[in-house]
């Protein structure tokens, strides 16, 4: 009572406290190592055996806590290192709720954005931001990606039940495309971050990649579903909600770049690949010249298929 009205009442320290509190460590106890004279029953040592034996005991001793210190200031030095992460990590936050998300319009562009997204974009503002980097031109809408996914569930029962075909909207896909499409998205869901195992059957994300890629193949048949496509649209889950994963999946694929390798036109790709090759040799001549040496070529090493 007289502490709560001094105001000297302990107070519970937060976690990032706690942790501050506890960067000074100190060495372990090195009481474990004990020299100690032979039992009684035993002869006793020889004073020249006895003296040796302290002066290694005291070796030992002087070498435990030489370890013991040099792995405490290694884990201060850990825990200090995590701390100025947090810290920048929080400024950083504040920085994009603030300032940037704002002001996205006439800040996206700027050095101070691009040096900040070089750092890393929290977590808690990613998905925000890379929605409004990569826009949505295509007007896309929650509906919309609702109706495309009753589509492709329609097309999964139909062909799962052996059915009639299910009819689409481009009458020029034939029911074998969308069914390659479906299967090939089945069998890419399994090899996708496979150690992380959250998206393959069973994991809490395999329906949620499931639904955004045959939806995808609803909205774009003429693109259908190419291998790899699965990799980006995980990354996007991870970071959106679904629809909005679909929404930024969607457009993200319809940027020219994307575009013109996932429908493999090989005339845009040779185009590609040859502004490469004019970056590579302006920034990595060595290297440039070395791939060339060994006739490694662009479509060689930059498709991921």
């Amino acid at each position: 009572e007289y502490e709560e009205k001094t105001g000297r009442a302990h107070r519970p320290l937060s976690p990032k406290q706690n942790v501050r509190k506890n960067l000074d460590f100190e060495p372990l106890s090195t009481t474990a190592l004990i020299l100690e004279d032979r039992p009684a029953n035993l002869p006793a040592k020889p004073a020249e055996e006895a003296q040796k034996h302290r002066q290694q005991y005291e070796e030992m001793v002087v070498q435990a806590k030489k370890r013991e210190l040099k792995e405490a200031q290694k884990r201060k030095k850990q825990l200090e290192e995590r701390c100025k992460l947090e810290d920048s990590i929080g400024n950083a936050v504040l920085t994009w709720n603030n300032e940037i998300l704002p002001n996205w319009e006439t800040m996206c562009c700027s050095r101070k954005v691009r040096e900040l997204w070089w750092q890393g974009i929290p977590p808690s503002v990613r998905g925000k931001v890379w929605s409004l980097a990569i826009g949505n031109e295509l007007n896309i809408t929650h509906e919309l990606y609702d109706i495309c996914l009753a589509r492709a569930k329609e097309k999964w029962r139909s062909l799962s039940t052996g059915g009639a075909e299910v009819e689409c909207e481009d009458a020029g896909f034939s029911a074998a495309d969308r069914e390659a499409s479906l299967e090939l998205i089945k069998l890419d869901i399994s090899r996708t971050f496979p150690n992380l195992c959250i998206f393959q059957q069973g994991g809490p994300y395999h329906d949620t990649l499931h639904s955004i890629l045959g939806a995808y193949t609803c909205y774009r048949p003429d693109v259908g579903y190419v291998q790899g496509m699965s990799f980006i649209a995980a990354v996007l889950i991870l970071n959106l909600d679904t629809a909005d994963a679909f929404i930024a999946f969607s457009n993200l694929l319809n940027k020219p770049c994307q575009m013109a390798f996932f429908r493999v036109d090989h005339g845009l790709m040779l185009t590609y690949f040859a502004a490469f090759e004019v970056f590579f040799e302006e920034n990595l001549p060595r290297l440039f010249a070395h791939f060339k040496k060994n006739n490694l070529t662009p479509d060689i090493y930059l498709i991921d298929w």
